[in-house]
């Protein structure tokens, strides 16, 4: 109340108990702390004649996804300035009531509210609402909704902001619908604006890449059935002849045609469609990074935050109540600015990153039993032998179907823990502000995350199947467990399982849990005898952290679509899915189970640029060595293009026939060491031989088992790839950031246009100044700095 604001005691309808204190900002503190936090306003209508967009011809087609002009119009542009009590006459001020928006209002409040000094026990002072909070003086702190969302208010001048946002933007049936982003922004803030915009045109992007991504599948499916290498495997004269080596101590033999399905599956994931796709989400994500840097530029000036001011955040009420040294303040200068030994504290949390690996060793070893538990099983119980078991399910499937569900069981179980942990460490490093905590904890999480949900899948793109040695000398882990081996076509298709699952079944689980944990909350009494600020009392309070947990689900989906694309092609498809879900379920929890959040500026995304760049970068790396290393197109395209005849199969005419048998190690059975030959095996034929995929050579060569001089071949083709690939794509992305500009040119007109007028409207004042007179009536001229003689 020193302050200026005026306080106002209600008491509850519905508790005795209960007191609603509200907040009631005049004009004159308004225009006060509106200098202060240096908020833009109106200062002259927008006078720069738009050009017309490349798009007015096709309008009518993006109409009907437009909210309604009837009931969100078009807001009109200012140019804008920073507000100065003194040169109100120099503002578009139309109406008082309205020139400070509800979201500046609140601002402003909160502002004041979180400054405020209080004393407790007569000598010590404190600062702030969140002081209260934390101490339980007060129950809670939020700015009110302007009517209930379903219902238009019929008090006379309210906008019902809420109810129009509701309607137009989280109701269902509006799910075809852009989002109203201005109206959102100023309802809600830059900050959850800003969120908002960064979704939609994520969302947007996606769909592009979602259509190349599906006419990629479509390819490889159309093509399943005319591959070569695929129609070998299946062919009962050389497939159905080949007999392979077991893959662990307790396997049986099998014939190469028992992996036909999975064959043809692989087929579809695995082609040169999947490389052309790869390179294309390559300077995919770099045309979004790009694009979204100039979309944030316009959004930047449209909402004022191009010279946003940061405001010196006050102290967290728990940094304030552990640290008890002080020093001087170098920003103001003022006391106290405590020390609480950082450095000491970020040492000691680091030490934590070992449960991390910790739990990628356990998942290690769980994959490695359960694909020996599996390959018993079905020789125990002689499952193999029965046509349709042995047609459909292999260990090696069986084994990527149920490690890949229980893994993302232990995923989300290890999530919990991460986040808890996370938090943890960061509280224990006590980080001064608000921004300085979300940005600790967001580099935090994202990085037990990024090991969480991609270790599985880096697992099985470059390591498993990689140091198996042959089956005369297979290597073991820890002595015990023997190093699984990837299916005869490899692990390609076990990743895109593995992401199918996880990728899927997080965002269904979101969704589940967002829509059953958020609900409706329960009312008692009659909405119509309850006052605003009781109802929004009932609604949930939004978490301290906003929209972290926001931003981290769309982060890890977006490395999912950029990380592993080419072994999962359909990866921008379910995340289009996903997102349209998305912003719909956030609209609706933001529109109607929340508390109105305290609206906050914000230039960008903050941390998670960063974080998106470095995913970008690593995705370039990523799916050169999935394609090089996982899949099998380089070895096909040496044999495609190699004129050489090699041990195990002749190839001619630039075709594809024989390459299944070039592909495959021949291995004499008396030479097992810890595996002798089964004598359960139930064949048609005798054998004295069998296959494993490797380039070896054979028994009774000078070199027998080594590797031959194709695998050479191979592994300079596969290290040429990679190189060439990173430095085209990287060079592509180099050209791209250099070409497209950040800031578009209409906005740096737009910008110049302003600083002029704000020179010239604002800045006249001083210049008549100069040629008052003082008290006395003497002339105050301009003082001369420069002389020169003349004639």
């Amino acid at each position: 109340m020193k302050m200026g604001i005026e306080l106002e005691a209600t008491p509850s309808v519905l508790d005795e108990k209960l007191t609603f204190v509200k907040v009631h900002m005049p004009w004159d503190v308004l225009c006060t702390y509106a200098e202060v936090l240096h908020i833009k306003l109106p200062i002259q209508p927008n006078d720069l004649s738009s050009r017309p967009s490349a798009w007015r011809y096709v309008s009518w087609v993006t109409k009907p996804f437009n909210p309604s002009e009837g009931r969100i119009g078009k807001e009109a542009e200012f140019f804008t300035a920073a507000f100065e009590k003194d040169r109100l006459d120099n503002f578009f001020v139309k109406d008082k009531d309205t020139f400070f928006t509800q979201a500046m209002r609140s601002r402003m409040a909160f502002y004041i509210l979180s400054r405020a000094p209080y004393e407790i026990r007569g000598s010590i002072k404190k600062f702030g609402i969140n002081k209260l909070l934390d101490g339980g003086v007060y129950r809670a702190a939020y700015p009110l909704h302007d009517s209930r969302f379903n219902v238009q208010s019929a008090e006379k001048g309210c906008n019902s902001e809420r109810f129009l946002l509701y309607e137009e933007w989280a109701h269902p049936k509006s799910f075809y619908k852009m989002q109203p982003l201005d109206l959102i922004r100023k309802y809600y803030g830059e900050k959850i604006g800003i969120y908002f915009a960064w979704l939609g045109f994520y969302t947007v992007m996606l769909m592009l890449a979602a259509i190349v991504g599906l006419g990629c599948f479509i390819y490889g499916f159309k093509t399943q059935e005319t591959s070569t290498w695929s129609k070998e495997v299946c062919d009962p004269e050389i497939g159905g002849k080949i007999v392979m080596c077991p893959q662990c101590d307790t396997c049986k033999y099998w014939t190469l045609n028992s992996t036909c399905n999975t064959s043809k599956k692989l087929c579809i994931f695995d082609n040169f469609g999947t490389l052309v796709f790869a390179v294309f989400m390559s300077v995919w994500v770099t045309l979004f990074l790009e694009f979204w840097k100039r979309y944030q530029a316009e959004l930047e000036y449209q909402w004022d935050t191009v010279e946003f001011l940061e405001q010196e955040e006050p102290p967290r009420p728990e940094y304030e109540a552990k640290c008890i040294y002080e020093r001087n303040n170098p920003v103001t200068g003022k006391v106290p600015y405590t020390a609480c030994g950082r450095c000491f504290r970020i040492s000691l949390g680091i030490g934590t990153i070992m449960l991390i690996l910790a739990s990628i060793v356990a998942i290690t070893v769980y994959r490695l039993v359960v694909f020996i538990t599996f390959s018993a099983k079905l020789r125990n119980h002689n499952l193999m032998d029965f046509e349709p078991i042995r047609e459909y399910v292999t260990p090696q499937m069986a084994t990527s179907v149920t490690a890949s569900i229980i893994s993302f069981v232990v995923i989300m179980i290890l999530n919990m823990l991460y986040e808890k942990v996370a938090i943890w460490i960061t509280d224990f490093e006590l980080p001064r502000t608000k921004t300085d905590y979300e940005n600790s904890l967001t580099l935090k999480m994202f990085l037990f995350q990024f090991v969480n949900y991609y270790s599985s899948c880096f697992y099985i793109a470059f390591f498993k199947g990689k140091a198996v040695g042959y089956p005369g000398d297979p290597v073991y882990l820890l002595g015990k467990y023997r190093n699984e081996e990837c299916d005869p076509g490899g692990c390609l298709i076990e990743l895109t399982t593995q992401l199918a699952i996880i990728m899927g079944g997080k965002a269904i689980w979101n969704n589940i849990q967002e829509n059953l944990i958020f609900r409706y909350c329960t009312r008692s009494g009659s909405e119509k005898v309850k006052p605003r600020w009781e109802q929004d009392y009932q609604l949930q309070a939004c978490s301290k952290l906003g929209l972290f947990y926001e931003y981290l689900e769309m982060v890890i989906q977006f490395g999912f679509v950029t990380l592993f694309v080419a072994s999962f092609p359909l990866a921008p498809v379910l995340a289009l899915i996903n997102n349209l879900c998305e912003i719909r379920v956030d609209a609706w929890k933001f529109t109607t189970q929340f508390r109105r959040i305290v609206p906050e500026k914000a230039q960008d995304i903050g941390a998670w640029q960063p974080i998106l760049q470095g995913v970008a970068i690593l995705a370039v790396a990523s799916n050169a060595m999935i394609i090089a290393f996982t899949s099998d197109m380089i070895p096909r395209l040496v044999y495609y293009w190699s004129f050489s005849v090699y041990p195990y199969g002749e190839h001619a005419n630039n075709t594809m026939e024989g390459y299944i048998n070039s592909s495959l190690s021949i291995f004499n059975i008396s030479d097992f060491k810890r595996n002798p030959r089964n004598t359960n095996i139930l064949l048609p034929y005798n054998f004295t031989t069998c296959r494993y995929r490797d380039f070896r050579y054979p028994p009774g060569h000078p070199r027998e088992y080594e590797q031959n001089a194709y695998y050479w071949h191979v592994i300079a083709a596969k290290m040429a790839f990679i190189i060439v690939v990173e430095h085209i794509v990287y060079f592509t992305k180099f050209i791209l950031s250099y070409v497209i500009p950040d800031v578009p040119y209409k906005v740096k007109e737009q910008m110049k246009r302003e600083k002029y007028l704000t020179q010239v409207i604002l800045h006249e004042t001083n210049l008549k100044l100069a040629w008052a007179t003082d008290g006395l009536g003497a002339p105050c001229g301009p003082q001369s700095h420069f002389v020169w003689p003349s004639r």
